[in-house]
């Protein structure tokens, strides 16, 4: 589709939800782009499994202190007060449910908010990793995705094909077309691009999307 989000402006999308001073994670990849866009007046304290919390933006190039890394192996800053801690101390944090939100990728996304994230095919991550304890230890979970696998196929799904991430545990998907929660097990629009319309949109969807009330515009600035 030619007419479509960039990841960068989904990410922003994703970001104007996170309340002021929440616990955050960030998957690896895609959904680390989220900690550019904290909105004015709000700023969220970000925490990576390999144990740092309140990390800020990475440092310029040729600044890295390859001791300060977060869990995609990237070089972060740290900000005032910021706390290290070992993997136990912090997926004790992540099971003891003192994560506001976790953000991650997908391949897919079930109606009833399964989620499968990882893959053991070809080219596929080798293991699920920390986001089996993130999606269910965390309070809420969204996923920012490409509305569309790269050869057109559905990523939001009735069904997962593939091995599960975890069940039932993604509320909020932020894609290139739309905002979409997961209630009552069904897939509810929220938004959607205000030139697309709601065939062309269900079209390229594997379930049925619900209508509740008005659904507004995706609008978003050029970042």
């Amino acid at each position: 589709m030619s007419d479509k989000l960039s990841n960068a402006q989904i990410a922003w999308r994703a970001a104007q939800d996170i309340e002021n001073e929440a616990y955050v994670n960030l998957g690896i990849g895609f959904p680390e782009m989220v900690a550019k866009f904290q909105p004015p007046g709000r700023q969220a304290i970000f925490h990576t499994e390999n144990g740092i919390l309140n990390f800020g933006e990475s440092p310029a190039e040729g600044e890295e202190d390859w001791d300060l890394i977060n869990a995609g192996k990237k070089a972060v800053t740290l900000k005032p007060g910021a706390a290290f801690f070992n993997h136990a101390e912090s997926f004790a944090m992540v099971r003891g449910g003192h994560l506001d939100v976790a953000i991650l990728g997908a391949y897919e996304v079930a109606e009833n908010g399964d989620l499968a994230n990882w893959s053991t095919g070809p080219k596929g991550v080798p293991a699920v990793g920390g986001a089996m304890d993130l999606v269910h230890g965390a309070k809420r979970v969204a996923v920012i995705t490409d509305h569309v696998t790269r050869d057109g196929r559905p990523k939001l799904v009735k069904r997962c094909s593939l091995p599960l991430t975890g069940v039932g545990c993604v509320t909020r998907v932020y894609t290139s077309l739309a905002v979409i929660d997961i209630e009552g097990g069904r897939f509810v629009l929220r938004e959607k691009l205000p030139g697309l319309s709601l065939d062309a949109l269900q079209a390229v969807t594997g379930a049925e999307l619900l209508l509740a009330g008005t659904v507004a515009d995706l609008v978003v600035p050029e970042v």
